[in-house]
């Protein structure tokens, strides 16, 4: 048995069943509806929370872990701490990377050496967020931008840039926004290389699954995976957004 224990948050939205046949540790995250606040992926599931969010009013607030929790769970271990600046498929990446060398045998020190490495070379993410309204409930755009950006049917691009989510580029419609994510995919891979993908969704399923096909097409040696946005994220983002990440094997 491995004496390393790969710990990671919520966000990187690990199925229940996959984090049991791994040994996974999950730290889950809150999110504050008023005076109710709920433990993601624990005590609020994706489907709960995209339908409470749907009834409309203020967005809930989210806050990371008690340090109190956090502290009782690692008392007595040596704990290393390795941050992925990044959430969702990007943040499981670098947990199944871990995983897979402490069953090899790996220390913790290897490990971390290989996830920093991991981080320099970088793991594009790009998210099209399909609701402006979301944006500017969230206080993200502001009403004249909510006006002429739904006029022109902008569908903004977005990347995670120093741990934010922040605009990568305006597009017009979720169509081009996607052929312009395809189109950084193919600036930064090869057709016939293989290399990890994940289509993550916030309740657009179907749609996920068409694209995930796509870039399976396209790239018959790509493991490509269909993923999504759970509470915290989708706090940020909204129901009905798209996001297409891939790591480099």
């Amino acid at each position: 048995m491995s004496k390393v224990a790969i710990m990671t948050d919520s966000t990187a939205y690990i199925p229940e069943h996959i984090r049991n046949e791994k040994n996974i540790v999950m730290i889950p995250l809150n999110v504050i509806f008023g005076n109710e606040s709920y433990k993601e992926e624990v005590e609020l599931n994706k489907d709960d929370f995209y339908g409470m969010v749907g009834k409309g009013g203020a967005l809930p607030k989210t806050s990371q872990p008690s340090i109190g929790e956090l502290a009782d769970m690692v008392e007595g271990i040596k704990f290393h701490v390795f941050d992925s600046e990044i959430s969702c498929a990007p943040q499981a990446f670098y947990t199944y990377k871990a995983v897979e060398m402490a069953a090899e045998g790996a220390n913790a020190t290897e490990i971390m050496e290989k996830l920093n490495s991991m981080k320099e070379r970088g793991i594009p993410a790009y998210f099209v967020v399909d609701d402006l309204n979301h944006l500017h409930r969230g206080g993200r755009m502001n009403a004249a931008q909510l006006l002429v950006g739904n006029l022109l049917q902008i569908k903004p691009v977005l990347h995670f840039q120093d741990k934010r989510i922040v605009p990568f580029e305006k597009i017009r419609t979720k169509k081009k926004a996607i052929s312009r994510i395809h189109h950084l995919m193919e600036q930064s891979v090869k057709q016939d290389e293989s290399f990890k993908v994940s289509v993550i969704h916030a309740q657009r399923e179907e749609e996920a699954k068409e694209i995930a096909a796509d870039i399976q097409e396209r790239y018959p040696n790509a493991d490509v995976a269909v993923d999504y946005f759970g509470p915290v994220i989708g706090t940020h983002l909204g129901e009905g957004s798209i996001g297409i990440t891939w790591m480099k094997n």
